[in-house]
């Protein structure tokens, strides 16, 4: 794990004990600190009884506590923890923070951090793979994986000095303070989490405060350019040194991108130039990063693909949760001139609980489908949006249902692709869950290799 002897003797109370939590009241007490932790669930305060006092930060006297480190799933904006807090003068952090502060202590090092609504995952695991095959020591955490405070410090080798690449979530950049990544990226911002902000000017300037935190010395990267993103974008222009806030080269990737099986799409090629433009940054070679491309494999539920069965390919997107996120991978498959005489060939599986009106952008690539399985909660909403634009409609509620009607409706050149452009909670705990049981369900109806990736490289923070 992470410790330092910069948290020796301090005083921390933690709210929360789910894997970020537990890392962070781990590492602390490693290095030295008085804690005092808790959580609702008994079975999460159990590894610390006799080792730190349990005690609900919300029932103390918090004066002479050195901060308070709560889980980014905490709602600052509603939970009585932020004002109790303030209370007493202490400062809210999360373990993104308690990262920032343990920096000086760690061998010579960089960090990387990578925000916005959709493509962070999948940015920051390609940047994570491209430095590891050019041999550059890399960790791969924050919103991802293991928690940063659990894992291993770095060490440089003759390669270079060790990178931490960090996927930022606006509720981790909400709990940090000091955090100066040498790298910043911003994928792209679009409505989202809304309920945590006052309103959507209030999430992206969460986004925003990411390249604030960060010195003008360091390079900020960014995606998308439009509306807030591109705002962004120009404000870190005006504060940096010409060159130290780029857009990503996505046109001089394109020729490319057919040879990257897992990073088809535009999104994916959004994503892979902000990954290249990092890399590059800190010293890999283009010979490296092109011979890294083709090799990197998808993360689970992320435009992952599930196996290919008689032609017929099968994609598990079960992250899209917003029509934002779907309306690239929409667009990752048009139409093929000389398959069925460029007829659509999208089996898209659609529905859960929404987290909007409409179909949003989604809109734009309906000339791609070739049937829509409407499921979950908005399944039926869904379904009468889609009638009549595009060729079939069939109203399922169930994946199950979903997946069997698309298998037996698809020809060969044809994708199965579970898109949701919902939320999962209508009736799954969670997308990983979600996207488990359509892995699951192919895996019965075709004879292929199902990968099931654990979901515990996913982040346990609130998406």
């Amino acid at each position: 794990m992470i410790t330092s002897p910069a948290f020796a003797g301090k005083r921390y109370a933690i709210l929360g004990l789910a894997r970020s939590g537990a890392a962070a009241a781990e590492a602390l007490l490693a290095s030295g600190a008085q804690i005092t932790v808790w959580d609702r669930q008994d079975v999460a305060r159990e590894p610390f009884a006799g080792r730190c006092a349990i005690a609900d930060p919300l029932t103390l006297d918090l004066t002479g506590f050195d901060g308070l480190i709560v889980s980014p799933g905490v709602p600052l904006n509603t939970h009585p923890i932020a004002a109790h807090a303030a209370r007493y003068g202490v400062p809210v952090l999360g373990d993104i923070e308690l990262f920032a502060l343990a920096r000086p202590a760690l061998l010579p090092h960089k960090v990387v951090g990578v925000t916005g609504t959709n493509g962070k995952s999948t940015t920051v695991a390609l940047v994570h793979h491209v430095l590891r095959m050019a041999g550059i020591p890399a960790l791969l955490g924050g919103n991802i994986g293991e928690p940063i405070m659990a894992q291993d410090a770095l060490e440089p080798n003759e390669n270079g000095e060790g990178v931490y690449v960090l996927e930022l979530s606006s509720y981790q950049i909400d709990l940090t303070v000091s955090l100066d990544p040498e790298v910043a990226a911003l994928t792209n911002i679009t409505p989202d989490h809304l309920d945590r902000y006052d309103g959507f000017a209030g999430y992206a300037a969460s986004k925003a405060r990411l390249f604030d935190l960060q010195s003008p010395r360091g390079l900020a990267v960014f995606g998308a350019l439009s509306g807030a993103a591109g705002e962004i974008f120009r404000a870190q222009q005006s504060r940096r040194p010409v060159g130290r806030a780029v857009a990503a080269d996505v046109a001089a990737l394109a020729d490319l991108q057919p040879g990257w099986p897992s990073l088809q799409g535009p999104h994916n090629l959004e994503n892979a130039a902000l990954a290249v433009a990092i890399a590059e940054e800190l010293g890999v070679k283009p010979a490296q990063w092109q011979h890294a491309m083709p090799r990197f494999r998808n993360l689970p539920h992320r435009m992952e693909r599930v196996c290919e069965e008689d032609g017929v390919l099968f994609i598990n997107d079960s992250k899209a949760t917003n029509t934002a996120s779907t309306a690239p991978a929409l667009a990752a498959f048009p139409p093929h001139a000389d398959i069925h005489g460029g007829t659509p060939r999208i089996h898209w599986i659609v529905g859960g609980l929404a987290k909007e009106d409409g179909l949003g952008e989604c809109a734009d690539h309906f000339a791609a489908i070739a049937a829509a399985y409407t499921v979950g909660e908005a399944g039926p909403r869904f379904a009468d949006l889609l009638d009549g634009q595009v060729p079939v409609v069939e109203r399922c509620e169930l994946i199950s249902e979903a997946v069997r009607r698309a298998r037996e409706a698809s020809r060969p050149g044809d994708v199965v692709l579970f898109s949701p452009a919902c939320a999962s909670f209508d009736q799954f705990r969670d997308y990983e869950k979600r996207g488990e049981l359509f892995r699951q369900l192919v895996g019965v109806i075709a004879d292929c290799a199902v990968d099931c990736t654990p979901s515990s490289l996913l982040g346990d923070d609130l998406r």
